[in-house]
């Protein structure tokens, strides 16, 4: 059997607590469970038991060196249901100064951010079957700045995106 979608996610980082205060804050996930040096959260509207485990190292720990001079994880992506949510979630990065970039990847339109402890995600809508046209494919090949205004009146702000890409019909 195929692996079918990704269930949860695990990071170290050096204080649980303060991840927990970001990722409540940023996007919203709830705690599940925790316990001393541990806690697990769940996205909103999630089913999963749990979306991410945070484990604590200590304040210590060395910033992860994936990418400069190791192997490693490089992102995490999360998706949101709407363009105006991706919005309010820029906005809700930018205002923690967590946001570190913004791309249109043609089928995606998608934020990047890093946590406290400089770990790097996104947060993305995708452009639902339906839309997607010739011209939106063949734009995937390239990264433009992000115009979340031009995409909203495009597909509009309250369009559910995914729908027959990840999400099915």
């Amino acid at each position: 059997m195929p692996v079918q979608r990704l269930n949860h996610a695990v990071l170290y980082v050096r204080d649980v607590e303060r991840s927990v205060a970001f990722y409540r804050e940023a996007l919203g996930f709830e705690v599940v469970m925790g316990m001393r040096g541990a806690a697990f959260l769940q996205a909103a509207g999630s089913t999963n038991d749990h979306d991410l485990g945070l484990f604590e190292i200590g304040a210590n720990a060395s910033p992860s060196p994936a990418g400069r001079t190791s192997v490693g994880l490089y992102h995490l992506a999360w998706e949101v249901d709407t363009l105006d949510e991706l919005e309010r979630v820029a906005l809700k990065l930018a205002e923690l100064g967590a946001l570190v970039g913004a791309s249109d990847h043609g089928t995606t339109k998608a934020l990047y951010a890093k946590d406290p402890d400089g770990l790097e995600f996104e947060v993305s809508w995708l452009v639902p079957a339906s839309l997607l046209t010739e011209e939106i494919l063949a734009s995937r090949a390239g990264i433009r700045p992000l115009d979340l205004d031009a995409d909203k009146e495009r597909f509009g702000g309250q369009t559910r995106g995914g729908v027959g890409v990840s999400i099915p019909v």
